[in-house]
């Protein structure tokens, strides 16, 4: 009776400890921000919740994950940054971020554009050109508030 009574109570916290776990919310986008800085030029992206992965890619062209349609984003080098799990919207499907999806940089010193071209199924995938196909870059995460900083060298 007492192995009986340990099951059913390892049961009832595997119930109510596992969904209070995976309820977490999908970190969202509220933010793109700009800046030139000596040797480099970054870009940040703001975020309401946990820290997302992130994988990041260069590539020839960057692509509108849905159709797949190139995006138009000046620059003879472009990185692409896919957040995983994030999104621009919240849970009802209201965007969290309000700010232009394609935008040139013209105060930036190398980085020519920056595009959101991915908000499906908690991936979200910023692309940016840059001048200098040469360049380095570096991404990271920060906290407090959560960020994720992209910096392109010059």
């Amino acid at each position: 009776m007492k192995r009986l009574a340990v099951l059913l109570l390892a049961i009832a916290a595997v119930f109510y400890i596992v969904p209070a776990a995976s309820a977490t919310s999908t970190p969202t986008l509220t933010a793109i921000r700009t800046g030139r800085h000596t040797g480099f030029d970054r870009v940040v992206l703001d975020l309401n919740g946990n820290r997302p992965e992130f994988f990041v890619n260069e590539v020839d062209q960057l692509y509108d994950c849905g159709p797949g349609n190139p995006v138009s984003v000046p620059g003879n080098g472009f990185l692409e940054v896919r957040l995983a799990p994030a999104a621009a919207h919240d849970d009802a499907g209201n965007p969290t971020y309000t700010g232009p999806r394609n935008f040139p940089t013209p105060a930036l010193a190398n980085v020519r554009g920056v595009a959101l071209t991915c908000d499906f199924e908690a991936n979200l995938t910023v692309g940016l050109g840059y001048a200098n196909a040469n360049s380095w870059h570096r991404v990271f995460l920060l906290d407090n508030p959560t960020r994720v900083v992209i910096d392109i060298g010059l």
